[in-house]
């Protein structure tokens, strides 16, 4: 099936932060606070996926208070952290919102993301993922 075709079914997209929606970098100040840097530009395509009916989550391995304070901003109230099993969490939306696999896409960059990656309906790599993370995007 063609990616379009694929797409055409999503209801949810799932995005992991840590190098999809920040750069990637690890920033801390002198007193071990840690900072994110993220791209307006995201925040604009997450308001245009919810002002055309897509739910939004986001499941990150690590917990970040800077994470907590962008997912407030930008309305996302499906915001799970601290989440070493992705998979947990994505079943945990699945019967939440009621939706089946087949109309969830997933956004990720690592090899933690591959479990979820495997079994959405449609799966994207960021231009800086892993190689491996990369040949299962659709």
């Amino acid at each position: 099936m063609k990616a379009a075709e694929l797409a055409n079914k999503i209801q949810l997209v799932i995005f992991d932060v840590d190098g999809v929606l920040t750069d990637g970098g690890l920033y801390f100040t002198e007193d071990g606070t840690e900072l994110k840097r993220f791209n307006s530009l995201d925040g604009h395509g997450i308001k245009m996926l919810k002002d055309n009916g897509v739910e939004v989550a986001v499941i990150t391995a690590r917990d970040s208070k800077a994470v907590a304070y962008r997912m407030k901003n930008l309305g996302i109230t499906h915001f799970y952290q601290g989440q070493a099993d992705k998979v947990v969490a994505f079943n945990d939306l699945l019967q939440k919102l009621n939706l089946s696999a087949d109309e969830v896409a997933y956004v990720g960059d690592d090899v933690i993301d591959l479990p979820v990656m495997t079994k959405v309906g449609f799966s994207i790599a960021v231009a800086n993922a892993h190689d491996t993370v990369k040949q299962y995007a659709n």
